[in-house]
């Protein structure tokens, strides 16, 4: 018998004519009904080359969502975005075109960081259709559109309306390298090199010293009191008194107070404005003038006297200096200080005090509680992020920023009484260079305005994504049958930031929670374990990986070797590894494409011993795809196929299934099996591996795509096939027997076939060419 499947191996290349046909035949297209499973999809970030190979394993998976979805019968939405706004886009444009921001004319930048988004976001968008993603690419939007900055203002409006936003001058992270605000979100520490300077601070009309360490001696000029903690003996007798600040010889007092730890250096601390966010919780609590100390430029002000217009760390450098000059220094030593610095930029942030726009949250963290716990978490230890981090919060979200590659904030100020005014919702607004569209001050019938120069922090559009992506105020039909989402996948390093974001404003602009379930990815790492970046030399472009090896190979290495939820290592040589277990998908498939399709057969024990370790496989990957986990069924696929059905089962019926030596009822029995087993194989493989497992299918059982069939179900209650060790064992020592002897595995050997095996002696002496002794 001539297969039906000529080619010897699996070649990617036909992926490309899969991708053709799947278009033409429009067969992801969604028609929106009563029930539907909307992903709430993430919008790529084209920050730069090359797109992270963890990101691109991201979104397969994400795609294994829709298909393992629609396989289970549910219609799925899945809207595909890129996400244009923020500082890398800007810190990118920078680099690429050798400009500063604030050099260039605010037209001209914008123009320049659209050109350089397009460029990269062909490059993501090819990357995303050759893996196989089955969203919708023909409506792709980008959230630096004016329907999607519309949203994100209008979203705004109504809140600004409903009394949840106000203006407000506090100390701020700054970001003085980028110039812009930072939320506490988008803060991470990282452990930098300091020196921590044991400092002199005289107890005034006494010869007796207070002795400070710090690690900012050129904050001194902004020192507003020395405190230690209540408990603290040492001190006791100098509370109230005046302190002598070195260097500024101003006068400060030692007061009480509990966050100040007895075991850390002397045990007495500087409040400056502003250190850290103590030094903040301390100037709030204990009513102290600021000082502004370092400057929007980033450089010391007037009020560091001489240290004026140097950067914090040159004057912190000519500070010490001083200190040791004068004798104000007992010791210097070499640490390292866990530092905030900026998530995206990376720089140092100081702490500023500032006039920002802020969001209303701190009112919201109980509900936002509440909310959390009704979100199913997977895996459900990444719901612990959120958690603690609502936990974290105390003061609202400031939502303006310095920058320009963002959605502006729609705010016009009367010119005679600074009365801010916002515009009716409904179109795309910019302020920094359109006329108001409100004619009179409300306030005092002045007519001429000035624009808010301001955009928004780049998670207000980010958080209005399931709002966008469900025509929210756009199609209020549309809306009702797809809002609330099903699921919000995403990386576990944005939970504090995309998802919370997302759950406060959905929450506040419509009542519900944007979706029920959330899919946490971890990090992508190196083969070392390190983090991946450009500047390393340890990023793999993931494009050419795909080009050479196909998409199916990536696919199944992303889907068997990342346990979810956890981080992965990247490795181009195990990428390429995983391409033998689809090699012999292949060679089973090409045998099996020999024999023709037996709808019945009466199945022998051989063949009802392999069938009931098919059901404990659908059963296994029925548990990996209802957590979303791949890994699961990618795993228990791949040991069944190699290490029972290919090993074992068709050696044991091969022979049968040509009819050598047996009915032709049994014949028919071992190819219906085969076909049965090598077809659920298919389906259940089908989400992981689209291509090979649509190709395959087309040839052998259906002209109709594999993706529009309904996943196999378990029909049987057992779980457990104790005859299965024995098989493996028995067939295990006859090869290791014929090893030893120097037999071939066609040779005939003699060997006692147990009683407990009695049921299997046909399929067994033809499988082995045994002989009676």
């Amino acid at each position: 018998m001539e297969p039906k499947i000529i080619e010897k191996a699996w070649n990617p290349e036909l992926e490309k004519e899969i991708l053709r046909q799947w278009t033409d035949e429009k067969i992801y297209e969604f028609v929106p009904k009563e029930d539907n499973f909307t992903i709430d999809t993430p919008p790529p970030y084209p920050s730069g080359r090359p797109w992270h190979i963890g990101a691109a394993a991201h979104y397969s998976q994400i795609d294994m969502i829709a298909r393992t979805a629609r396989m289970a019968g549910k219609n799925v939405y899945f809207p595909i975005g890129i996400d244009r706004n923020g500082l890398p886009v800007e810190m990118y444009t920078e680099k690429k075109y050798n400009i500063r921001m604030r050099e260039t004319e605010r037209g001209e930048f914008l123009k320049l960081c659209r050109e350089a988004l397009d460029d990269l976001e062909n490059e993501m968008i090819l990357i995303m259709k050759n893996l196989g993603i089955s969203g919708d690419f023909s409506n792709y939007y980008r959230t630096d559109s004016e329907e999607y900055r519309s949203l994100t203002q209008s979203t705004f409006i109504e809140l600004w309306k409903k009394g949840l936003v106000y203006l407000a001058n506090r100390p701020n992270n700054y970001d003085w390298v980028t110039g812009t605000t930072i939320a506490d979100a988008e803060i991470t520490y990282e452990d930098l090199p300091t020196k921590l300077v044991y400092m002199k601070f005289q107890i005034k009309d006494t010869n007796k010293e207070i002795i400070i360490a710090s690690t900012r001696p050129e904050l001194l000029c902004a020192c507003k009191t020395i405190i230690v903690n209540p408990d603290d003996e040492r001190y006791a007798e100098h509370i109230g008194k005046k302190i002598i600040v070195p260097i500024t010889n101003v006068e400060v007092e030692l007061k009480m107070h509990h966050s100040a730890k007895q075991e850390f250096g002397s045990g007495a601390v500087m409040v400056c404005s502003y250190g850290d966010q103590n030094d903040v919780v301390l100037f709030r609590e204990l009513e102290l003038k600021e000082i502004v100390a370092i400057g929007l430029d980033g450089k010391m002000t007037e009020d560091a006297g001489e240290y004026v217009g140097l950067k914090p760390k040159q004057a912190r450098v000519k500070i010490i200096e001083d200190l040791i000059n004068k004798g104000f220094v007992e010791k210097i030593e070499d640490i390292v200080h866990r530092t905030p610095v900026s998530e995206r930029s990376k720089n140092p942030i100081e702490i500023i005090p500032m006039e920002e726009y802020y969001l209303k949250q701190k009112e919201s963290i109980q509900k936002m509680k509440k909310l959390g716990n009704e979100i199913t978490f997977y895996p459900a230890m990444h719901k612990q992020i959120l958690m603690n981090w609502l936990e974290s919060i105390n003061i609202d979200w400031p939502i303006s920023r310095r920058r320009y590659y963002g959605t502006e904030i729609p705010i016009w100020y009367c010119k005679n009484c600074s009365e801010p005014h916002v515009p009716e919702p409904g179109k795309y607004y910019r302020p920094w260079v359109e006329k108001c569209p409100i004619s009179q001050c409300s306030k005092c019938k002045a007519t001429e305005f000035v624009g808010e120069e301001r955009t928004f922090d780049t998670w207000m559009d980010s958080s209005v994504s399931p709002l966008f992506v469900t025509k929210f105020h756009k199609d209020q039909e549309f809306f009702n049958k797809v809002y609330p989402a099903t699921i919000r996948p995403q990386a576990k390093d944005i939970v504090r930031t995309w998802l919370y974001y997302t759950l406060l404003r959905c929450e506040q602009l419509t009542g519900k929670k944007p979706w029920s379930e959330a899919w946490i990815m971890g990090y992508g790492l190196d083969e070392k374990g390190m983090k991946m970046s450009k500047s390393k030399g340890n990023a793999i472009d993931p494009l050419p990986v795909i080009e050479k090896l196909g998409a199916d190979t990536f696919r199944f290495w992303s889907a068997s070797e990342i346990n979810h939820g956890y981080d992965f290592r990247c490795n181009e040589q195990k990428i390429e590894s995983t391409k033998k277990f689809l090699s012999k998908l292949w060679n089973v498939s090409r045998f099996l494409s020999s024999f023709p399709v037996i709808e019945l057969g009466i199945p022998t024990a051989t063949d009802e011993w392999i069938l009931s370790e098919l059901d404990n496989l659908v059963k296994e990957c029925k548990k990996g795809y209802d957590e979303y986990n791949f890994f699961i069924p990618a795993i228990a696929i791949r040991e069944f196929t190699w290490n029972l059905f290919a090993a074992h089962y068709i050696e044991m019926v091969k022979a049968r299934a040509y009819g050598i030596g047996f009915s032709d009822e049994e014949r028919d029995g071992a190819i219906h099996t085969l076909h049965k087993t090598l077809s659920t194989i298919l389906k259940l493989l089908a989400p992981i591996t689209p291509f090979i497992t649509e190709y395959l299918w087309k040839i052998l059982y259906s002209s109709e795509s594999i993706h529009k069939q309904h996943q196999v179900e378990s029909d049987s209650e057992k779980d457990v096939n104790k005859i299965t060790k024995e098989i493996v064992e028995f067939n295990s020592k006859i090869w290791g027997e014929k090893k030893t002897k120097n037999l071939s595995l066609k040779d005939s050997i003699s060997m006692i076939i147990p009683k407990s095996l009695e049921s299997f002696k046909n399929d067994l002496k033809s499988m082995h060419n045994l002989v009676d002794d």
